[in-house]
């Protein structure tokens, strides 16, 4: 059997779980917007607001938070006419092929999940199904659309495992090649922000200290304020990268500057490697107003216009629908489902 050829097509989502962070910006919706600028492939982007509610959302701080989102990613660069930009709820196919997935994806498969362990941990039995069969629903958002490349942080990569798995075990029960054989796109020197307050601990919209994290809601002063008042150690930046091992606080705004820079670490070692953080960090902090002040200013802007942003959003699910629904149709066939 000839292996079919797929359109080339970028999916990926995000939670809309409110408080966004220079985590989520450089370790996610900035690398959509540069796959965008890439060019041949199709780009699809997603707020999964249905990934959300497996555990309680309060329904006014779910709509906030998803128009919050599609806000973010509109901010930092999405074009809603060169990517399609949607929440996942709009889209009712993801939720039809999740109930396929579901009869094909195995407990066995479902109960391995980490993010599993680690969210339900010793309260399983009061944790939602939905929660235990997320990675199914994450696999029909992704082969709705039969997407070539996810873009994923690397505590995602086990779930984008699970979907290779599904897709392989469908085409064979049913003797076919019809879902492919999804690639993860991880890579980047932003794809893991780490706390301004601890270098050991990812940046996080929960940590009680709001200097821990640049919110991508806080102006220019309190961007460069918290910069300068990251931690760090005593010892100025070495010449070489990998001399940083052992040096968390240090490593993490080495990365922040390569990712606001876009440049790899070495490139950004060739630049401040020497200098002490009385230098370093007055001219990171520069940098991350100049990047992300106006992404605050135009997420502002939107956030004050909720009817544009649910406008885009609703083109979008209409675009989405144009591929998603042949695919289920064909899925339904395959299957042997009559509709």
């Amino acid at each position: 059997m000839t292996e079919p050829r797929f359109t080339p097509r970028v999916f990926s989502g995000i939670q809309p779980s409110g408080g966004l962070t220079l985590g989520n910006y450089l370790g996610a919706i900035k690398r959509f917007a540069d796959m965008q600028e890439a060019g041949g492939h199709q780009t699809i982007y997603c707020m999964v607001d249905m990934h959300a509610i497996t555990v309680w959302q309060d329904p006014a701080a779910l709509t906030r938070n998803t128009r919050e989102l599609a806000a973010g990613y509109l901010a930092a660069g999405i074009d809603p006419e060169r990517s399609i930009l949607f929440n996942q709820s709009r889209v009712p196919e993801h939720a039809q092929l999740a109930w396929i997935f579901n009869c094909v994806a195995r407990m066995g498969w479902m109960g391995r999940m980490t993010q599993w362990k680690d969210k339900a941990g010793k309260n399983a039995e009061n944790a939602s199904l939905g929660l235990f069969a997320y990675p199914a629903l994450m696999a029909a958002d992704i082969l709705v659309y039969h997407a070539t490349h996810v873009p994923v942080g690397e505590d995602q990569k086990q779930h984008l495992e699970l979907t290779r798995d599904i897709a392989a075990k469908f085409n064979h029960d049913y003797g076919v090649e019809f879902f492919p054989m999804t690639e993860p796109v991880i890579e980047g020197t932003g794809t893991r922000v780490m706390s301004l307050r601890d270098g050991t601990r990812k940046m996080s919209k929960s940590d009680p200290s709001d200097a821990s994290r640049i919110n991508l809601t806080d102006d220019a002063d309190a961007i460069a304020r918290k910069i300068r008042k990251a931690r760090t150690d005593p010892d100025p930046l070495p010449q070489d990268y990998k001399a940083l091992d052992g040096r968390p606080e240090a490593r993490n705004l080495v990365n922040i500057f390569a990712a606001l820079r876009d440049i790899s670490t070495d490139a950004a070692m060739a630049q401040v490697g020497g200098q002490n953080f009385g230098e370093f960090k007055p001219m990171l902090a520069d940098l991350a107003v100049e990047k992300l002040a106006p992404v605050s200013a135009e997420m502002a802007r939107l956030m004050n216009d909720p009817a544009e942003i649910d406008r885009i959003m609703a083109r979008g699910a209409e675009r989405a629908r144009e591929i998603a629904a042949p695919i289920l149709a064909e899925t339904y066939r395959i299957t042997g489902m009559i509709g």
